[in-house]
Order: C-alpha cells, then sequence, then structure tokens
C-alpha cells in the first residue's frame, strides 16, 4: 500500500463534546470525538441519519441550533480555538471565508426572490471590498467556474429558473465565493438524480483540485463517496467509530457497524435476494451509552461490548476502529459474507495490477 499523502493537520478536534437541550432534558449528540483534517484531502463522514454527522461538523462553523452548545473539547484551526469562539463578529473571520459549506437543498438555501447573480454577489462582497463592477465580473467568473452556461444570462434570472442540479450548482458558487480553505458539503446530491449527481461530485473534485481545497462530505450513502473520498469517517451515536483510507474502510472494515452499512449498500446486492436491512433502531441519546452503541443492534456482539466503551484499535497507521473485536484476546469473527466477497474482489484487483 502505497505512503498516505495527506500528513498536514489543517483542523484538529480533541474529545468534543456537543450538547443540546430539548424539551427539558439534555442529549448528547457529539460524545467525545477527537480527529484531524488533513490539507488538500476529501474526508466522507458517513452515517445514518440522527448520527450527529452535521452538527459536527456545524461546530467548525457555529451554525449549532440556539438549543446546542459544546460542553467541552477543543478545535483548533487556524490558530484558533474554535470553541472560545462566541459571537457572531468571531465567526465571521472564518465562516465563509475561510471554511465554507454547501448545504443538501439548494431551494431551501436559495432567496426566491433575488436573482441567482444578486445572491452570488452578496457573499463575495461580504468578505471582499471591491467595486461593485468587480464584484459582478467575479460573481459571472463564478457561475462559470461551476458549469453554468451562459452565466451573463443566467446572472440575472431566479432560482425557479434553473434545474435541481443548476441550483446546486449555484449554491456550490455561493460557498466557493471566497475560495475557502476547507469546504463542507452536507448531502450535497441527495436530492439529484443519479446523473446529476455524478456531475455535482466530478464538478467539486475539479474545484478542489484547481483551488487546492480540503474537502469534507457529508452521507448516508457509502456508495456515493466511493469515488471522491481519500478517507471515511464512519459516524455512529455521535462518535467516529470506525476512520481510514476510502480502501481500507471499503475493503477490510473492521467494525460490525460499519460492516452493516456495506452490507447494505444496493450495489451489493445479489437478484432475487432480499436486500440486508440493520435490524432495531439507533440509541437514546437522552441516556448515558454503556459499551459499544451497536451492541444492541449487533448479532455478533460481545459480552463486553455491553460493559465498557472500546478504545480505538490501530489496523494500520492510517486505520483504526472502536471495536472490542479488535482486541487480542477477542474470538477470531467472520465478517459477513457481502463484506468478505469485497475482499475477494479487492485480492483479485491488486493480483490483477501486478
Amino acid at each position: 500500500m502505497s505512503e498516505y499523502k495527506f500528513t498536514e493537520p489543517v483542523l484538529t478536534v480533541k474529545d468534543l463534546v456537543v450538547k443540546f437541550n430539548l424539551r427539558g432534558q439534555v442529549l448528547t449528540a457529539i460524545r467525545g470525538i477527537s480527529m484531524d483534517l488533513y490539507k488538500g484531502e476529501s474526508l466522507a463522514i458517513v452515517g445514518e441519519s440522527g448520527s450527529g454527522k452535521s452538527v459536527f461538523t456545524k461546530t467548525f462553523m457555529g451554525l449549532l441550533d440556539n438549543n446546542g452548545w459544546i460542553d467541552s473539547g477543543a478545535i483548533e484551526y487556524g490558530g484558533y480555538d474554535l470553541t472560545a469562539f462566541k459571537t457572531e463578529r468571531d465567526w465571521l473571520k472564518l465562516r465563509g471565508k475561510r471554511i465554507a459549506m454547501v448545504f443538501q437543498d439548494p431551494m431551501t438555501s436559495l432567496n426566491p426572490l433575488k436573482t441567482v447573480g444578486k445572491q452570488v454577489q452578496e457573499a463575495f462582497t461580504l468578505h471582499n471590498k471591491v467595486s461593485k463592477e468587480e464584484a459582478r465580473r467575479r460573481t459571472i467568473q463564478l457561475l462559470d467556474d461551476v458549469g453554468i452556461p451562459e452565466p451573463e444570462r443566467r446572472y440575472k434570472q431566479y432560482p425557479h429558473e434553473f434545474s435541481g442540479g443548476m441550483r446546486q450548482r449555484v449554491v456550490i458558487a455561493i460557498a466557493m465565493a471566497c475560495v475557502p480553505e476547507i469546504l463542507i458539503c452536507d448531502e450535497p446530491t441527495t436530492a439529484l438524480d443519479v446523473t446529476i449527481q455524478a456531475q455535482i461530485l466530478e464538478l467539486l473534485k475539479q474545484l478542489q483540485a484547481r483551488y487546492g481545497l480540503t474537502v469534507i462530505y457529508i452521507t448516508h450513502d457509502l456508495g456515493v463517496v466511493a469515488n471522491v473520498a481519500d478517507r471515511i469517517a464512519v459516524m455512529y451515536a455521535g462518535d467516529i467509530i470506525e476512520i481510514g483510507r476510502s480502501e481500507e474502510v471499503f475493503y477490510d472494515p473492521r467494525h460490525p457497524y460499519t460492516w452493516a452499512l456495506l452490507s447494505s449498500l444496493p450495489q451489493l446486492g445479489v437478484k432475487g435476494e432480499d436486500l440486508l436491512a440493520i435490524q432495531g433502531t439507533p440509541p437514546n441519546l437522552f441516556q448515558e451509552i454503556r459499551g459499544d452503541a451497536f451492541a444492541p443492534r449487533n448479532p455478533q456482539a460481545l459480552k463486553a461490548d455491553f460493559v465498557a466503551r472500546p478504545p480505538y484499535f490501530e489496523v494500520s497507521p492510517t486505520h483504526k476502529a472502536r471495536t472490542w473485536l479488535l482486541d487480542p484476546r477477542a474470538p477470531d469473527l467472520a465478517p459477513p459474507a457481502h463484506i468478505r466477497h469485497l475482499r475477494t474482489l479487492r485480492r483479485g484487483g491488486i493480483e490483477h495490477a501486478t
């Protein structure tokens, strides 16, 4: 396996805990996450709805809802600890300028009463003191950069005059207005058909290469990010339970939850057989979680999984997972058939390549 090329952390998260107050009860949404984000990489954060993916990345931009707060931990970026930011003035140093986000639904992200050009231009002029003509020229260039044909004419149109895929390109142009260092893409292809999904992902890859971006993809579908992510972090119940290079997580997953996620991919289904579904429901985050949060849904759970939260076990220098199955004392349990098949495909690919 070749040496991993990303070695310089651009953002570091340490023991992050995020809580929310809901109906008089306290919910722990993020449970002590630590992670490095490397300069120039594409990191995909995957997991079921409610696993904490969006909440986790919103802390990088100060976008938590009013009833949420960072309870403890640190987020180090650009010489700042972002957990110390308390005001909008603090966040405007970074938000949109150095860290930007592409949201999943362009119709709710765009103002239907303003032209597309004005909305992109606002994002640019917020952080740049330039003339109106220079801002307009830059906006038209941005629309062209994201693949919108006839950008001068489109500049004057309204969001309802654009298709879903074109609206998403406009949202990407707004996020790219100040050429941020980190671009967070929150389910950027959810509302789009498969062909347009591929076009949007290809566009993001091109922008990353052109501008040297560090990109975070948030998704519930491992299949969507298979060809764009350098690393994959798998989240469950507010924690990263496995993280590694894409090929490591796809072809050599070690956590039972990652096994389940991969086995339920439609791409791995067998004609005539039912698609695998993950049984049960995620844990109640209002209550303290003991042991491995996935244990109640894992038919192969060990006794230790119900007693103590597993530490990270290193599979390789770039791959680790929180599961007692990696403890030297654990029994040797075989992964599901779908995962064994993936490993066979990988070995076959490596042998063919050599």
